[in-house]
């Protein structure tokens, strides 16, 4: 673990925010030879990281601006994966996205069409040859796309583990209550109940909370949270090999419908419970629980495996996800406050874009060349089209 600086060392930059985005904000930004503190009201991880299932994916995504992340993420993450503790359960596992029948196996094979022509590796499976990869999946399937890039983390672990990695400075339960600004308008720190954190940037990386943390430096950012649920099996021997999904849940993810939505995404983990998710609507921050959302997850599983039909669920989380209208993050400097950055906004793919994420958001604190073009995630685009 890295030394970390002394308490009253001055500091280039405040991340709000201990979650996996905020945590490869820092480590980034750490390893571009800055001093970095981390600030968050909760412990780390305890937002929208701690709900997630871990899903790095290409395979839902078409060729833009995401993908383009995406792929640089996917890079990143089997690097970090070298270099973090074993607890950070990386698994390569690859995606299997199946297809009910001919029409949907069609739009399937469009689709993997465009992603493969910008760098995307997707593969054609034969419904006869799907058994191969997953034996236990449902008969009758038309086919689907294999994406051996798809992957998977112990969100977590992954935010705790590159936060011990950067070395920076953490003060968690401690709330935001004020970024402090220059009379020029410039920021100049943050001020909680216990401390004031000066530096010349602070970076918003506090997920759903991210509009409220926007108006707290004057300006705005239209994130909304979306919920999510997420069913845990009883430990199980390795039934599912792949993290499994049905074509409907590509359109449920580029979906702006406040609605809920669910489609299942079926996959093993390490210690043996399978991790059955995804649902989305728009219902605030209410944290009930929906009856509804977590029936319909559990024939969706039940149906892609029937060997789950029988199998106890130990329990059901959900959290909120951080949503933006355009489904893209924003991330980058905010030209409407100086010093201000944002990384938030990445609604159910925040996990996956991490690390991407952290390395524009160093790139711009440093003032070097971003590795991809940074403009697509603009935080003030939503400004420019009220």
């Amino acid at each position: 673990m890295p030394n970390r600086p002394p308490t009253d060392a001055p500091l280039d930059a405040v991340i709000i925010g201990a979650g996996v985005v905020g945590a490869a904000c820092a480590y980034y930004a750490t390893r571009a030879g800055l001093s970095v503190a981390v600030v968050d009201r909760g412990p780390v991880a305890g937002g929208t990281t701690g709900a997630g299932e871990g899903n790095l994916l290409v395979s839902d995504k078409g060729p833009g601006p995401e993908l383009d992340l995406a792929l640089l993420s996917t890079t990143l993450w089997r690097e970090l994966a070298a270099d973090l503790p074993a607890q950070t359960e990386y698994e390569a596992k690859g995606g299997l996205v199946v297809a009910p029948d001919e029409a949907t196996l069609k739009a399937l094979r469009v689709f993997a069409d465009g992603q493969r022509a910008v760098g995307v590796r997707a593969t054609e499976v034969a419904g006869g040859a799907l058994h191969d990869l997953e034996p236990h999946l449902a008969p009758g399937l038309a086919g689907g796309f294999h994406y051996p890039e798809d992957a998977q983390v112990q969100p977590a672990q992954a935010a705790a583990r590159l936060l011990a990695a950067s070395g920076a400075r953490l003060f968690t339960g401690e709330e935001v209550t004020a970024v402090l600004r220059s009379t020029g308008g410039a920021v100049r720190g943050v001020r909680t109940a216990r401390r004031e954190l000066l530096a010349p940037a602070v970076v918003n990386a506090a997920g759903t909370w991210g509009g409220a943390v926007a108006g707290l430096a004057g300006t705005t950012l239209p994130v909304m949270p979306r919920r999510g649920f997420v069913l845990v099996t009883e430990p199980l021997p390795r039934v599912v090999r792949h993290k499994v999904y049905a074509a409907d849940y590509i359109a449920d993810v580029a979906s702006g419908s406040a609605a809920l939505q669910s489609s299942a995404v079926v996959e093993g983990t390490p210690a043996g419970p399978v991790l059955i998710g995804a649902t989305r609507e728009r219902v605030g921050f209410d944290r009930g629980l929906s009856t509804e959302a977590l029936r319909r997850l559990a024939a969706q599983a039940a149906a892609l495996f029937p060997v789950l039909a029988d199998v106890r669920v130990l329990r059901a989380y959900h959290g909120f996800r951080p949503y933006l209208p355009d489904h893209l993050p924003a991330i980058g400097p905010d030209p409407r406050v100086p010093g201000l950055l944002h990384a938030c906004g990445h609604e159910g793919a925040g996990i996956g874009l991490a690390p991407g994420t952290g390395v524009l958001i160093a790139a711009a604190l440093t003032g070097v060349g971003a590795p991809l073009d940074p403009a697509p995630f603009r935080p003030d685009r939503f400004t420019e089209e009220a």
